[in-house]
């Protein structure tokens, strides 16, 4: 492992979109996301993506020039189509405006379709909830989990992401995957020679196995069984039929160069909660989370993530494989 500044790795990271025909613009949304992945621990989804995003632009599958359209079509109502660029550029044209909807409102939709990878959906729903908002975010991806006692990949990984203010503390998020393991993950274990845990995954021919190889063209399966399916089903239809976005079995890979557009989606719920409890929200909040704080051995969802972004940020650095960053320094 090698200690990278902040600063290097953020224009490491430019530098290398650029040179694959993505707009200077486009390029520092879609690295300060990765960035602020690995600073939060969660590298599956940082900056291991990155040779990835470049193939896809390189080759056009992704538009790194892409300017997203942002209507607000209805008073609650926003949509975004993202014309096949990165969805962190959506997500900064579309948010602002789903923000002052909610504020005016009470409550917002936003609908993004012709997407990309959503990367963290914990990060978009988190910076909802600095501006005072309660959020719900979904976001669908290329086929990936079978349902629930079926073998057949359908749905994506499929995050859902929710996020809500809090008194004198960093939001309060909480962002799950419907798989047990993220497809990122299974790449990684790959390449590590590592084993994946039991009951992740099945292989092409519907057999249980803890080979990341034989996972990855076979199929991952939701957590809790019929529960975790029915997550995944939800999140499904809120992301892709929602917004008319196409569904995870149409959507081409995001980790080949080749094939049309993923075009995917991602909704947000944005809520004000002002306008339905007025200044006591936060305090019940905090009611809830110090009962559950006074409790021996519990911890809040996020609280991990929280503390390594503050070591990230005292040491102005990140740590990143040798390996990654060789291959990331040759492109």
């Amino acid at each position: 492992m090698s200690a990278v500044s902040l600063t290097e790795a953020q224009a490491l990271g430019e530098k290398i979109l650029m040179a694959h025909n993505v707009e200077q613009r486009n390029a520092s949304l879609t690295i300060a996301s990765l960035l602020r992945a690995e600073m939060e621990g969660l590298p599956s989804h940082g900056f291991s993506r990155i040779p990835y995003y470049a193939a896809q632009s390189a080759a056009g599958k992704v538009d790194g020039h892409a300017v997203p359209l942002v209507e607000r079509v209805k008073p609650g109502v926003v949509t975004v189509d993202a014309r096949c660029g990165f969805a962190f550029r959506a997500f900064a044209d579309g948010l602002p405006v789903a923000v002052q909807a909610a504020k005016e409102s009470g409550v917002a939709l936003l609908a993004v379709r012709n997407s990309h990878h959503a990367g963290v959906l914990g990060f978009p729903v988190a910076d909802l909830a600095e501006q005072g908002l309660v959020a719900l975010g979904f976001a669908n991806s290329p086929a990936s989990l079978a349902p629930y006692g079926g073998t057949k990949v359908t749905f994506g990984t499929n995050p859902l992401a929710m996020a809500c203010p809090r008194k004198n503390a960093p939001p309060l998020v909480i962002d799950l995957s419907m798989g047990l393991l993220a497809r990122g993950k299974i790449l990684q274990a790959a390449k590590k020679g590592e084993l994946i845990p039991e009951g992740a995954a099945v292989d092409a021919q519907g057999n249980p196995t803890r080979d990341p190889a034989k996972a990855f063209d076979g199929a991952l399966l939701p957590f809790g069984g019929p529960k975790g399916y029915a997550l995944a089903l939800m999140v499904e239809i809120m992301s892709a039929a929602l917004t008319g976005a196409t569904l995870a079995i149409e959507a081409s890979s995001l980790f080949t160069p080749d094939g049309p557009a993923p075009r995917l989606g991602q909704s947000f719920l944005v809520m004000n909660p002002a306008a339905s409890a007025g200044a006591t929200f936060v305090d019940r909040v905090e009611q809830l989370l110090a009962y559950i704080n006074d409790q021996p051995g519990t911890r809040l969802p996020g609280d991990r993530r929280i503390g390594l972004s503050q070591q990230a940020r005292q040491s102005n650095s990140i740590d990143l494989p040798d390996d990654l960053l060789k291959e990331l320094r040759s492109l």
